[in-house]
């Protein structure tokens, strides 16, 4: 048996262009399995509850599924690291088509709970498995050639999920959401099978199982207390604070555990980079403000703008379409030139002045002007989102590819959860408030309802209620879109102490460039594996 190191293999790896490309097509189709599900089923939701019932634990359908991807995407890296990046991320792929075909079997809401969190533990290593593959084949520098490619998966299930998932519902039924999956992912596992040869690695170090229960119970404490607070439960009352508690002395009891594990799920090391911290908490942001707007942009537009349902998905375009055009050249110029601060500064600026100005909009804002502001966003996403998880491999040896991957991943993760209940709590707060004021005690039932209220349940409205509602919802998006504009600046913060470190795979070192250091092993030599 032969020794070669990672790295060689990736170079081995891109001398083959044709395998590479069918690599990274069945990598994309993954990819979109993991970032689709959710929008689908969001479509499929009312029927789904329309046929079993229980809509008491209708939350439960997402919640399940988002605590256990949150929760095994650092066992997932791990594994990939310890044992092999390809087998781990087939058995991902199994594991998340079993979970979908057991959903579209569920009987009852409690089954299909269950198996939407089998689902997620499969999802978990999905997008993980992308991401370090990808790392392994490309060297940085030339990874930015992919960014497009990666960006334009994303923008392509923010915007065709909900439409997808409406027509799969309507034609075939809500269960062919679920089956829908099987297909697709058979499709990349026997690409990935066929074509990704990567080198085999044996570790006789265990699996850190300590640390893996103290992560996951701080991780599921932390996304029940975004997802319950506020709504099933005060923000002051017992069991959040209980939550809390558990999470904090969890995360707390891992961090320390972490420093006496062989085999640390997430080694902390890794922290020691300048740059991965900055990728880390950057990442995080980029996940507060991207599923912030995703969630309460549609909602402006179908209540204030008097859009439907379909439409205000396309009427996201603008951000997305920016996103992926922003993506394709920040990727091209950082291949070309090796230079990429700029983007980190770039998108915190204009993420932080978009937000702003989607906060400026209000009952008479038109949908073109929404649509600059929207762009603005989408620009400053556009040269965040691939630098963050570029910057961070770039900033790791080869042998902690995937718990950097993984910890990157889940950064944003528990950002987009973070996100989605902070400012929905602060939108909702707003929006009792205001019609409280404006309609009294006629505004309650539409305040009740306001989730379910369509554009032409809204035309059905009286016209003061309905006007209520209006400047309600445009008052709601105004301390959301204010407080992620806020919360976008430390991004950008941030971003000024990214350190120039020379991507690997860059070829000589530009003469004003900072020596290598700061625990950025640029160029530090790839650890040894054996190939079988």
């Amino acid at each position: 048996m032969a020794e070669k190191t990672e790295a060689t293999a990736g170079a081995d790896a891109g001398k083959q262009p044709r395998s590479v490309r069918v690599v990274l097509l069945a990598l994309m189709i993954a990819m979109m399995l993991a970032m689709l599900d959710n929008m689908i089923i969001g479509t499929a939701m009312p029927t789904i509850v329309g046929e079993l019932g229980g809509l008491e634990h209708l939350s439960w359908v997402v919640t399940a599924y988002t605590l256990a991807t949150a929760a095994s995407t650092p066992l997932w890296g791990k594994l990939g690291d310890m044992y092999g990046r390809k087998g781990s991320f087939m058995t991902s792929i199994v594991i998340f088509l079993i979970g979908s075909a057991l959903s579209g079997m569920a009987q009852d809401m409690g089954q299909l709970i269950g198996f939407r969190a089998i689902q997620g533990l499969g999802a978990g290593g999905l997008m993980v498995g992308v991401m370090a593959i990808i790392g392994d084949l490309i060297p940085p520098r030339e990874r930015g050639k992919y960014q497009g490619m990666i960006a334009g998966v994303m923008a392509l299930s923010m915007i065709g999920g909900p439409l997808v998932g409406g027509t799969i519902t309507d034609n075939w039924g809500w269960r062919w959401s679920f089956y829908i999956n099987i297909p697709l992912g058979v499709i990349a596992l026997v690409a990935i099978s066929a074509v990704l040869h990567l080198p085999k690695k044996r570790s006789k170090a265990r699996i850190d199982y300590p640390g893996a229960a103290l992560l996951t119970i701080g991780i599921t404490a932390i996304v029940l207390v975004t997802t319950w607070g506020g709504t099933e439960y005060a923000w002051t009352s017992a069991r959040i604070m209980e939550l809390i508690g558990i999470g904090v002395a969890a995360l707390v009891g891992f961090v320390f555990w972490q420093t006496k594990a062989a085999e640390p799920i997430m080694p902390l090391h890794i922290f020691r980079s300048r740059n991965f911290t900055l990728m880390s908490i950057i990442g995080f942001i980029v996940g507060f403000v991207m599923f912030g707007a995703t969630l309460f942009l549609p909602l402006y537009q179908q209540s204030v703008q008097g859009a439907s349902a379909t439409n205000s998905g396309l009427l996201l375009l603008p951000m997305l379409g920016a996103m992926l055009v922003t993506s394709m050249v920040a990727g091209r110029v950082t291949t070309n030139t090796g230079r990429y601060k700029i983007f980190p500064v770039a998108g915190g600026a204009l993420m932080t002045v978009g937000l702003y100005l989607l906060s400026t909009m209000d009952t008479d804002t038109t949908r073109f002007t929404s649509g600059l502001y929207m762009a603005v966003v989408g620009l400053g996403m556009g040269c965040l989102m691939q630098i963050t998880m570029l910057v961070a491999q770039n900033s790791v040896e080869m042998k902690d590819m995937g718990v950097a991957s993984s910890s990157t991943t889940l950064f944003r993760t528990l950002g987009s959860s973070f996100g989605v209940a902070i400012m929905g709590a602060l939108f909702n707060n707003r929006v009792q408030d205001v019609m409280a004021e404006r309609a009294a005690g006629s505004g309650a039932k539409a305040t009740e309802q306001s989730a379910t209220l369509t554009a032409d349940a809204l035309k059905a409205l009286p016209a003061g209620i309905r006007d209520a509602y209006q400047h309600a919802v445009s008052s709601g998006t105004h301390g959301a879109f204010l407080l992620g504009s806020a919360v976008a600046v430390l991004a950008l913060v941030a971003a000024f102490f990214v350190k120039e470190v020379p991507l690997k795979g860059a070829g000589p070192k530009p003469a004003d460039a900072p020596a290598d250091g700061d625990g950025d092993p640029a160029t530090a030599k790839a650890p040894v594996t054996e190939a079988v």
